[in-house]
């Protein structure tokens, strides 16, 4: 499907780290993916087995415990990447050059500034749960069957810390752009307007998307 934004390339060593860092994003947007299909198909397990066989899925709580991080965190990185949150698209629709992308550096800093606590945060709570002594490596546990809780609360930390570095490299696409006063900075999401948008998605639809 087409997104608001594009991301424009080219042989410029920024281009070229956007170009293999979006590699890795994918791929945890693919294991985010993956985690919504794998928890669809214990829904189904789990209710088949109660209605035919009086026997749900052990611990079907606790498995949706720990699939959520992955479903919630791991593909944040790659949808700021292509310009998908939520934002003030009236706003930012209005401004054109220097003025829209020194808005952009202004937000997508103070957005580091709150990643980078929450990473930091995040590690913390991490760090209470690891324990290599403990059984499993684990101070805390599910309730039900006694899983692990650290590898979902280790999601967090690492999620944050990909969407960080992207973060940064967008600043210095911002910064790029405000001082050489490039219209069409590579490595960052430029807003579209409503036609081009409804000619990439009508694209995507015929199958033709590139």
């Amino acid at each position: 499907m087409a997104g608001t934004a594009q991301i424009l390339t080219d042989d410029s060593t920024l281009s070229r780290i956007d170009q293999n860092f979006v590699k890795i994003e994918r791929v945890l947007a693919l294991l985010s993916g993956l985690a919504v299909f794998g928890l669809m198909l214990l829904a189904v397990f789990s209710v088949a087995g109660r209605n035919f066989f009086d026997r749900p899925v052990p611990g079907y709580v606790d498995w949706i415990e720990q699939f959520m991080p992955l479903i919630a965190f791991m593909g944040i990185s790659f949808t700021q990447r292509e310009g998908g949150h939520i934002r003030m698209d009236m706003l930012v629709g209005r401004l054109k050059g220097r003025a829209l992308f020194t808005f952009e550096f202004i937000t997508t800093f103070a957005m580091l500034i709150l990643m980078a606590l929450l990473m930091w945060g995040s590690w913390a709570h991490f760090q209470r749960s690891f324990d290599f002594a403990a059984p499993m490596w684990s101070r805390d546990s599910t309730m039900d069957i006694g899983l692990p809780i650290w590898p979902a609360k280790l999601l967090a930390p690492v999620a944050f810390s990909v969407l960080c570095a992207r973060l940064v490299l967008q600043l210095y696409g911002y910064a790029r752009a405000i001082v050489l006063g490039l219209e069409n900075p590579v490595a960052v999401p430029l807003p579209i307007d409503v036609a081009t948008q409804a000619a990439l998605e009508a694209k995507t639809v015929s199958g033709h998307d590139d």
